[in-house]
């Protein structure tokens, strides 16, 4: 009965609850970043924006592993990508001082660009290569130590489920930077959010953190290998896929 009910509390009450969260951390997180720092406004107004999108979806989020951070490092963040629903639950409960690779379209949303832009995070023309590749170095040289990048380098959300094949370009940069490669297996958001529905259906997101790959010794006809070992640890870990 409540789950019939729930598409009511979604639109009535869950997206105004979205809208504003959304408004007050763009508005709040502009001038903190600009005036104090992109770091901070992360942390205490994006993090928890995050974080107030999956308390009141509802939706648990299980965080396995976080024990094998080290919050003074730096790492190049993967994830497998199934749903809208990945980025809240990564962003507001893996712990880390993310900032995100996203497709240039957004940079026309309001709100959200503004907010997105002055935090630090790094549009790109995912038509233009060569684009791309200098707007993720240039940020990447930026990177205080401590603060991680998030690629989905699946490239776009999984609609069957199936873990698809992985881009290069996050691997390219971790050899290029000499980053560890931290891989996260995100699980149980696709019955949360499928690809292309707006419908929520409250649950259990599991978000399961490897231990970082080190790329110190790698160079870039180390590449593949690099990809096919941390897809292969994405993929095991989503063999897991159990009621938590």
């Amino acid at each position: 009965m409540l789950l019939r009910l729930y598409p009511l509390w979604q639109w009535l009450f869950y997206m105004p609850i979205v809208a504003l969260a959304t408004l007050v951390g763009a508005l709040t997180a502009v001038p903190l970043a600009v005036l104090i720092s992109p770091r901070l406004a992360n942390l205490y107004v994006a993090v928890p924006w995050g974080r107030v999108l999956t308390f009141f979806a509802p939706v648990r989020v299980v965080v396995e592993g976080a024990e094998t951070l080290d919050k003074s490092r730096s790492y190049v963040l993967v994830a497998n990508h199934q749903s809208q629903f990945d980025i809240p639950v990564i962003y507001g409960h893996c712990g880390l001082d993310l900032r995100w690779v996203m497709k240039a379209e957004l940079r026309k949303v309001p709100f959200i660009a503004q907010g997105c832009r002055a935090i630090g995070h790094i549009f790109v023309d995912r038509s233009n290569p060569e684009q791309a590749r200098q707007a993720v170095n240039t940020a990447v040289a930026k990177l205080k130590p401590g603060t991680g990048i998030l690629f989905f380098p699946e490239g776009t959300r999984s609609r069957s489920g199936r873990l698809l094949d992985f881009k290069k370009g996050a691997f390219r940069v971790a050899i290029d930077q000499k980053l560890p490669v931290l891989p996260v297996t995100v699980i149980g958001s696709r019955d949360v959010m499928p690809a292309d529905s707006l419908r929520i259906t409250p649950g259990t997101v599991r978000l399961l953190i490897h231990p970082p790959v080190e790329t110190d010794d790698l160079t870039l006809n180390d590449l593949r290998r690099l990809s096919d070992n941390v897809r292969t640890i994405i993929a095991d870990g989503l063999k897991t896929d159990q009621p938590a």
